[in-house]
C-alpha cells in the first residue's frame, strides 16, 4: 500500500507487498524489494537498492550526498541495503563519494534511532548499531558486532566480527575481533559473553584467548607479536585474529590493552 501523500518517483521500482507511509519521497532510481515496510516522512534519492522484508522508520534518510568537501554532484554512487534489516526513526545513510562506489549494508541489522552511517561505510550482518552512533566516511562493521549508544568512529575504522563496544567511546584505530572495547581507543579483554552465545566451543574460545594473549599481554609490541603469530600453528580463528591485525597495521593500527592503575 502507498499512502496518497507519498511521492514515488516514476522509474522507482517497487516490490510486492510494500507500505510506503504518508509524505514520503521516493526518486526515480530507487528499487525496493518485496515485504518492505516504509515509515512516514522517508526520503529516499539517488541510486538506492533496499532488499526484501525491511522495516524503515519514520523520517530517515537514505541515499543523502556525503558529508565531504569534495564531493561532486555530477558524481554516480549509491546505497545497497540487504535483506530483513531494521531501520528505526530518523537514522541517516549517505551514497558513497567516489564515482561507481556504494554505502553497504548487509542483513538482518539493526539501526537505533539517529544512527549515522557516512559514505562508504561497510555494514556486515546481524550488527546491532544503537542510538546516535556516528560512523564517519568507510568505517568497516564486520558481522555480529555490537556498537554501543553514542559511540563515534573516526574515518577508515574498521571493526571486527563479535566486536562489544561501550556506549559513550570514541575510536580512530582499529578493534580486533572478539574484543571489548570501550572509552578512547581501548582494549578492555574479549567477548566471552558473546562468544558463548555465538556457539563458539571451548577449544575455539581458548584459541581465540591465546591468540588476543600474544598480542596484548606477551610483552611483545604489535609487530613483534605478529612476527610471532607466524611461528605458530592456529586455526581459521587465529588466522582471522591476525591476518585482522596486520591488515590494521597497514592503516590505522589497532586500538591498545587497557591496563587498570587500581
Amino acid at each position: 500500500m502507498i499512502h496518497s501523500s507519498a511521492i514515488v518517483g516514476a522509474g522507482a521500482q517497487i516490490g510486492a507487498n510494500v507500505e510506503i507511509g504518508p509524505h514520503t519521497i521516493l526518486g526515480d532510481e530507487v528499487t525496493v524489494g518485496d515485504d518492505t515496510i516504509i515509515g512516514a516522512n522517508v526520503v529516499i534519492e539517488g541510486e538506492v537498492q533496499i532488499g526484501r522484508g525491511n522495516r524503515i522508520g519514520h523520517g530517515v534518510l537514505i541515499g543523502g550526498e556525503p558529508q565531504d568537501v569534495s564531493f561532486s554532484a555530477e558524481t554516480r554512487s549509491r546505497v545497497e541495503i540487504g535483506d530483513r534489516n531494521l531501520i528505526r526513526e530518523y537514522c541517516t545513510i549517505h551514497r558513497g563519494t567516489k564515482d561507481g562506489s556504494a554505502t553497504t549494508i548487509g542483513n538482518e541489522n539493526f539501526l537505533m534511532t539517529g544512527a549515522h552511517i557516512g559514505h562508504n561505510c561497510t555494514v556486515g550482518n546481524n550488527v546491532v548499531i544503537a542510538n546516535n552512533v556516528l560512523l564517519a566516511g568507510y568505517v568497516s562493521l564486520a558481522n555480529n558486532a555490537f556498537i554501543g549508544g553514542g559511540t563515534t568512529l573516526h574515518q577508515f575504522t574498521r571493526v571486527g566480527r563479535l566486536v562489544m563496544v561501550q556506549g559513550s567511546s570514541g575510536f580512530g584505530k582499529d578493534l580486533p575481533p572478539f574484543t571489548l572495547a570501550a572509552e578512547r581507543n581501548a582494549i578492555f579483554g574479549l567477548n566471552v559473553v558473546g562468544l558463548r552465545r555465538g556457539g563458539f566451543t571451548a577449544v575455539q574460545r581458548e584459541e581465540i584467548k591465546r591468540a588476543f594473549k600474544l598480542l596484548y599481554l606477551s610483552g611483545l609490541n604489535t609487530k613483534q607479536a605478529l612476527e610471532k603469530s607466524r611461528e605458530l600453528k592456529w586455526t581459521e580463528l587465529g588466522r582471522e585474529f591476525f591476518e585482522f591485525v596486520e591488515e590494521a597495521l597497514k592503516g590505522r593500527g589497532v586500538c591498545p590493552y587497557h591496563r587498570s592503575t587500581e
